[in-house]
């Protein structure tokens, strides 16, 4: 009596959008170990479980994978920001909300952190101006909230304030990587006591 023997069923084959997800997950890890110029390609496709061409063929070139890697981390950040501050019944719960969505990023995300912060290894790419639009993101959004929340008649105020928020908290975010005892409401708290004193008095205007 013969038997026939089955077929190994086939692999399901990832969608291509899950298949990118995956890389860009393990590319912004491996960024974030190596730093862009010693993390390579061949690493990449190994953990993530692809030859290197599938790799160059999604993204062109390691550069390529390295922008989509920090364009979703900016897409990550505008969205849990804008999220925090939708609905806030006042301007300083505005602010508190969405340093708080801020500290609490940076915390959760320390490799996509990472790749947005490290932008002097970066001077002279694509990516460093991808950076910079993360930083110009942020400030739009905050004057656009101060807009919403606060006398917006003079509006080079209103952006000078902006940036002055975004580059403030930039530093308090590199400051923290040092005091990981804090917590984002410690550090969201830090922020309010510097900044709402000044935004206040456009509140109130």
């Amino acid at each position: 009596m013969s038997t026939t023997a089955k077929a190994p069923a086939r692999r399901k084959r990832m969608p291509r959008a899950q298949r990118e997800r995956q890389m860009i997950d393990v590319a912004e890890a491996v960024f974030a170990e190596r730093g862009y110029a010693a993390a390579s390609m061949d690493e990449i496709a190994e953990r993530v479980g692809v030859s290197k061409p599938m790799l160059y063929e999604y993204f062109n070139s390691k550069e390529g994978l390295l922008l989509a890697c920090i364009r979703e981390a900016r897409a990550a950040l505008r969205t849990v920001t804008e999220e925090a501050v939708a609905g806030a019944p006042t301007a300083e719960e505005a602010m508190r909300r969405g340093l708080h969505a801020f500290f609490v990023y940076i915390r959760e995300r320390r490799q996509a952190w990472s790749l947005l912060r490290h932008e002097m290894a970066l001077i002279g790419t694509s990516a460093a101006e991808e950076i910079e639009a993360t930083r110009q993101q942020q400030t739009d959004l905050i004057a656009t909230l101060m807009g919403g929340y606060l006398d917006s008649s003079d509006p080079v105020r209103t952006q000078a304030s902006a940036e002055f928020v975004v580059g403030g908290c930039e530093r308090l975010a590199i400051w923290c990587e040092a005091h990981e005892n804090l917590t984002p409401e410690q550090v969201t708290e830090y922020a309010m006591d510097l900044l709402w004193g000044g935004l206040e008095r456009l509140a109130n205007r």
